[in-house]
């Protein structure tokens, strides 16, 4: 082979490996922020699906859990930022507060369970004005409704629990909303602790020498990826509970009341596509859900002996039998 073609040759070859390298680079990478146990994201992959985005395909995400631990959580995501993802989705308040602390450039789409503007987050609603939009589910608002919808399916328990997350911020205000409506309600609220699984567990345990008639599970993404722990703790020591979604219900609780989980991760999805397609988050406006759904488990309600009011059962928008 002629020194000439050799070259040519040879510089063709790099020149298709830098393309490939290119191309690869091209592929968007999103930093998706968890506060449970890895498994999830399945209806946030949906919305970015519906938006033309797959991950495997045209789409990398870089997964980080915090199992629970939200210490963990300003160093996973300093490490996000630090891989340059394209953006970060953070599914809760603790994780949304340590990503905007870790980076004011990439894009954030977040779920939070409060008013995000009075968490700092955003200017406001409609135009939030920097790096962060996402959705805001008013988890914490809805809790005193919680626990008016648990009393009036346990009326005879004038001791109704709380369960909160210590290592969440938004336990403070849900304690003080919950508290102002079982002083309305003239029952006794303790409240219990726990921001790992055996706290869950010893939580419980304290329930029972409470002598509790009922338990109001708090809002929080840990709670949510241990439901099965919750739910099966409920039924062994035949504990009526209250929960924020539907997925509790469907695995054995006893009743929720919320937003769609699917819907809101869905949503979160669809989001993050829309920013990676050049969307500026500072001018998508923060959604807030418009529907909210109460789900009862009869199968559970027979279990432990309680019948479900009317009341209940005529606004129920689902009866798990």
């Amino acid at each position: 082979m002629r020194r000439r073609e050799l070259v040519l040759l040879l510089g063709g070859a790099l020149t298709a490996a830098y393309t490939v390298r290119a191309q690869q680079k091209a592929v968007p990478v999103i930093g998706y922020l968890g506060g449970g146990s890895p498994g999830g994201g399945a209806a946030f992959r949906q919305g970015l699906i519906e938006v033309g985005y797959v991950e495997g395909q045209n789409l990398a995400i870089e997964y980080r859990w915090a199992e629970g631990h939200y210490d963990r959580l300003p160093a996973l995501a300093a490490d996000l930022v630090r891989r340059k993802v394209d953006m970060i989705a953070a599914g809760g308040m603790p994780l949304a507060l340590a990503a905007k602390s870790a980076t004011s450039t990439i894009p954030i789409v977040f779920i939070v369970g409060t008013d995000p503007v009075e968490l700092g987050l955003v200017a406001s609603l409609a135009r939030p004005g920097g790096n962060l939009t996402g959705i805001a589910i008013m988890a914490t608002e809805l809790m005193p409704k919680r626990l008016e919808l648990l009393s009036e399916l346990v009326p005879q328990a004038g001791v109704i629990a709380l369960l909160v997350n210590q290592n969440n911020a938004s336990a403070e205000p849900q304690m003080r909303d919950v508290q102002e409506a079982a002083r309305a309600k003239r029952v006794q609220l303790p409240i219990l602790k726990a921001g790992n699984e055996n706290e869950i567990d010893a939580a419980f345990a304290t329930l029972v020498q409470l002598q509790a008639g009922a338990l109001v599970v708090g809002t929080d993404p840990f709670f949510y990826s241990r439901r099965e722990q919750l739910v099966a703790l409920a039924s062994r020591h035949a504990i009526p509970a209250i929960y924020e979604f539907r997925d509790f219900a469907a695995d054995g609780g006893l009743i929720s009341y919320g937003p769609s989980f699917a819907a809101v991760n869905r949503q979160a999805g669809i989001y993050a596509g829309k920013i990676l397609k050049g969307a500026k988050p500072a001018d998508l406006p923060v959604q807030q859900p418009t529907t909210f759904e109460l789900v009862v488990n009869l199968k559970t309600a027979k279990a432990l002996g309680l019948t479900l009011p009317p009341s209940i059962l005529a606004r129920a928008d689902e009866v798990i039998e």
